[in-house]
């Protein structure tokens, strides 16, 4: 068994570097925000940034919440989202016009802005929804403005670039396909199995998650995508939700091929909870066994963990081990005990990973999560 790290991190500890732009500089309106031209076909890390070229795969909250906290490490992100979303805005743009949905695009471009009052200004913009009693109500302003440069320039990587110039984005957002896709779960719940269709209605469902696919079930990958993973250092997955957001990387042919083949390392971050409906019950070993069992040759360097979301340590680094990775143990969640990572604190840990320090550190002592335990 491998012998899980841990540490305990403190409050308010600030990683090395600082993120990509001083707050108050702003951008000037029609400066370049990195050295990519919109459309190029590169893997979109700029020459000369700094820190290791990283690539965060995931959708939503989730990778929100890692581009949070890879910005304060290295300015060579490039997040890769994904494009099943069935519901809200994105859905209804999605139905309407056959897009790609743009909603969990917009929030990882949000998450990339820059932190002057130009970048800050746009991501507020972005996130703006309506609220009216007409047809506009909840859409939100980035979806339509994503969708209307797709229109115009018909690429949709060219306008998310185009965007990103306009929140000052160092790196890139990429879809991890070029066509939308839909989510299908087989679920096993006290009256049998049933097979549940649709991201929305998968993340809600009550049951067991045995399997996810997606339709179509081999999809045209985004060759920047692609290519970003094959040239990466590190390569993120997680948090998330699991079975619509995480594993779904794994299902895309073409990319779950690049993620096997590249040189680069791997690392997953689980999540602070279980989700309500598609993970409830599932304990953080559970959702190690879950996405091994759908990508059983995807060897991982490094799982990152709160212990007070552990409610077997050994079981977990047990299913580490079994990934082929160590399981590093660090306090990444805010502060108020809510399942949500703290960017500082999970940029920590991305830093101890990405620089190997893996060594045992004296843990904080004090209470832990229902099933936490503090060892040493």
């Amino acid at each position: 068994m491998t012998e899980p790290l841990r540490d305990g991190v403190e409050p308010g500890l600030r990683p090395s570097g600082a993120g990509p732009g001083a707050r108050g500089s702003g951008l000037e309106p029609g400066a370049r925000a990195s050295g990519l031209e919109p459309g190029a076909r590169g893997v979109g890390l700029e020459p000369g940034a700094r820190g290791p070229a990283v690539v965060a795969l995931g959708g939503g909250h989730g990778l929100a919440a890692t581009l949070g906290a890879l910005r304060h490490i290295t300015q060579n992100v490039t997040a890769v989202v994904t494009v099943a979303d069935d519901g809200g805005s994105s859905g209804r743009l999605r139905g309407e016009l056959g897009v790609l949905p743009p909603g969990d695009l917009r929030m990882a471009l949000s998450a990339l802005c820059d932190d002057g009052e130009w970048g800050l200004t746009w991501r507020d913009v972005l996130q703006h929804r309506f609220r009216t009693a007409g047809p506009l109500d909840n859409h939100a302003v980035g979806n339509l403005l994503i969708v209307a440069l797709w229109e115009l320039l018909g690429d949709p990587v060219a306008g998310l670039d185009w965007v990103g110039r306009l929140l000052g984005v160092r790196g890139r957002v990429l879809p991890m396909a070029s066509v939308p896709l839909e989510i299908e779960a087989t679920v096993r719940g006290e009256h049998g199995t049933e097979t549940i269709r649709g991201q929305s209605a998968v993340a809600v469902c009550t049951g067991v998650v045995e399997q996810v696919r997606i339709i179509p079930e081999n999809p045209p990958a985004s060759p920047e995508a692609v290519a970003a993973v094959r040239a990466a250092d590190w390569v993120v997955l997680g948090p998330g939700s699991w079975y619509t957001s995480v594993i779904p990387h794994l299902l895309v042919p073409e990319l779950a091929a690049a993620l096997h083949e590249t040189r680069a390392r791997r690392a997953l971050t689980l999540n602070l909870s279980a989700q309500h409906g598609e993970t409830e019950g599932m304990t953080a070993a559970d959702h190690m066994r879950s996405l091994h069992s759908h990508a059983p040759d995807l060897r991982l360097d490094v799982v990152v963990a709160d212990p007070a979301a552990v409610e077997d340590l050994d079981d977990l680094a047990d299913a580490a081990a079994a990934a082929g990775a160590t399981l590093l143990l660090r306090q990444v969640g805010v502060g108020d005990g809510s399942p949500r990572h703290d960017p500082l604190r999970l940029a920590a840990a991305f830093r101890d990973a990405f620089e190997g320090v893996l060594g045992d550190v004296e843990p904080e002592r004090g209470p832990r999560g229902p099933g936490g335990t503090t060892r040493g």
